[in-house]
């Protein structure tokens, strides 16, 4: 797990440096801006990739069929939903965090690239140690994670009207990112030989957990519900998260009961 969340540093580094500077071009140079240097970064990262990682050769065991494989496993998309629904939790509070700022904490535009600041820091120290207690204990991380996940989303109703509250809930939101690496080292577990397709199925759990996140709270927001209503939408997702693992935990003791009444069978 820490090899994974080394791997994922580098996203979380991407948003303390990158989040903070597109906003501030945003509100000094138009929207556009924060655009054209995404695509220049990607261009130089492109030409990096090109430049400094050395071809591999390809895996002649690996086939189409074997990496879709993982998808008749209830494993993999228990694991799946813990992402897409539990994670999303964090993008229906981040996606509205600018006018939370500003309407209802009540700080000045300029202010809001240094709170997203917070931010990234807190996803990169979230990464650091989420890696490290998932090689301790994977299922006890994400476990506790998730409640951890609950706990920062709700408060963000109570502490969004104070500045020094609001700062400090919007860096331990970053630390929601924990969860990641533990996830990831779990769908190449219950993968078997899927190997890559796990790897790539954890982010499009996430990209989806994005969508939802951000659909719902804007749901509730437009329902009349206010911008820190997306708090409570957190949270519900959050506990969506819980259900999906214990459904994961209920499953595989039930398989595990399964093979050792087999196991018992073929031995009597």
């Amino acid at each position: 797990a820490s090899a994974v969340g080394l791997v994922m540093l580098g996203l979380t580094s991407a948003t303390l440096v990158g989040v903070p500077i597109a906003a501030w071009l945003g509100q000094h140079l138009g929207w556009r801006a924060a655009f054209v240097m995404v695509g220049l970064i990607a261009a130089l990262a492109c030409v990096l990739i090109r430049r400094n990682v050395p071809d591999l050769p390809a895996d002649h065991g690996a086939s189409p069929m074997q990496e879709l494989s993982a998808l008749s496993k209830p494993q993999v998309w228990l694991t799946l939903g813990i992402g897409a629904i539990g994670f999303g939790g964090m993008f229906a509070v981040f996606s509205y965090i600018k006018p939370l700022l500003t309407e209802v904490t009540g700080l000045s535009v300029a202010m809001v690239p240094l709170v997203l600041g917070l931010f990234g820091l807190g996803m990169v120290a979230g990464n650091l140690v989420g890696s490290r207690l998932a090689d301790k204990s994977l299922m006890g991380t994400i476990c506790g994670l998730l409640v951890w996940n609950a706990l920062i989303l709700i408060a963000f109703v109570f502490t969004a009207h104070h500045v020094v509250a609001v700062s400090i809930n919007v860096f331990l939101l970053g630390t929601l990112v924990a969860i990641a690496p533990a996830l990831q080292i779990r769908l190449m577990d219950v993968a078997g030989k899927a190997q890559t397709l796990a790897a790539a199925l954890n982010h499009s759990a996430f990209n989806m957990a994005n969508a939802l996140g951000a659909w719902l709270g804007g749901v509730s927001i437009a329902a009349g519900f206010g911008w820190t209503s997306t708090g409570w939408v957190g949270l519900l997702l959050a506990i969506g998260g819980m259900a999906m693992f214990g459904a994961a935990v209920w499953q595989a003791r039930r398989a595990q009961a399964r093979h050792r009444q087999a196991a018992a069978a073929a031995s009597a």
